[in-house]
């Protein structure tokens, strides 16, 4: 009987019951969607064509983090407007398993990649006339390696065992896409030490790269604040802006996930922070790093004069 009931796929029950709101809602995340894969492109496209940022650590890991975001996000929201168009709100086993294994994947590398670039500010801050030989190539190529090997040994274990229980009976996922929580309640065994494994790599992951980024600015700081001049003050500060402005929205926005209200309603909160994590940081991120940094706006500046003059 235990066969029989096993469940092969589940029903998304996505944001809304009602239609017009939901073509609203099908407008506006095609539209952040779309902007959000221009603007990553667009950063991955000047930091290689550009060889001052190309050869600069920053852009390097700036390059991985466009890449994180453009897979983080399109893991969850193609499948969430598809599901929306067609009105078949419907996930296989195995594409339930994917779409999971890659949000917590991508997500916890962004941390590592997030606390990289907190380091290599420090370095940059801190330490100037050693930068160049200790943030060489081998090291940025070692750090950038570390961040994907990393998320990916402390996601795979726990997604690969959340997927080998047995989901019987409900298969209604109350979510617009598959998040491990909503799928701990449809597993029909005990789950407890695969959530406390799951809630220790959490942890681990988020705030033990968020301690990095805190302990790193924390000396940053500390550096500028005896800097003589404040020309010499502003320029530090201007180096830090971006990454500084990604890293609180990127951590604000998943330490929502562990204050969230216990209740009916608690799904719902969910919902609204998964639209943060996946749609309103990814978006923000490309456009933070060209608004507030000279050195991209330089580089799109050349390459649009470039390519305008060889259209004329």
């Amino acid at each position: 009987m235990w066969n029989d009931t096993m469940v092969k796929e589940f029903i998304l029950l996505g944001f809304t019951a009602s239609h017009q709101l939901e073509i609203f809602l099908f407008l506006l995340l095609f539209t952040a969607y779309f902007l959000t894969m221009i603007g990553n492109i667009v950063i991955i496209a000047v930091t290689l064509v550009t060889h001052e940022l190309f050869c600069t650590p920053m852009y390097f890991f700036l390059q991985h983090i466009a890449v994180v975001e453009i897979g983080y996000t399109s893991a969850v929201i193609p499948k969430t407007l598809a599901n929306m168009a067609t009105g078949h709100k419907t996930i296989s086993l195995p594409s339930c398993f994917i779409q999971t294994f890659l949000y917590f994947f991508l997500g916890t590398t962004e941390f590592l990649l997030l606390a990289v670039m907190a380091i290599d500010r420090y370095v940059a801050i801190c330490h100037p006339l050693r930068y160049s030989t200790i943030m060489n190539s081998q090291m940025c190529t070692l750090l950038v390696l570390c961040s994907w090997v990393g998320g990916l040994f402390l996601i795979m274990g726990p997604a690969v065992a959340l997927f080998q229980m047995p989901f019987c009976g409900k298969n209604v996922i109350n979510h617009f896409f598959c998040d491990s929580g909503p799928l701990f309640k449809l597993v029909c065994v005990d789950t407890s030490l695969l959530k406390l494994i799951s809630f220790f790599i959490a942890i681990l992951s988020l705030f033990g790269t968020l301690a990095i980024n805190v302990v790193s600015y924390a000396n940053i700081i500390s550096t500028i604040m005896h800097i003589p001049t404040a020309t010499g003050r502003q320029k530090a500060f201007s180096t830090c802006a971006s990454h500084f402005t990604v890293v609180s929205i990127t951590y604000g926005s998943c330490i929502f996930m562990y204050v969230k209200p216990k209740g009916s309603r608690e799904f719902d909160f969910s919902k609204m922070v998964a639209v943060l994590n996946t749609i309103v940081s990814p978006l923000l991120i490309p456009f933070i790093f060209c608004l507030r940094n000279k050195q991209v706006q330089d580089a799109l500046k050349a390459l649009f004069k470039k390519y305008l003059s060889k259209m004329m």
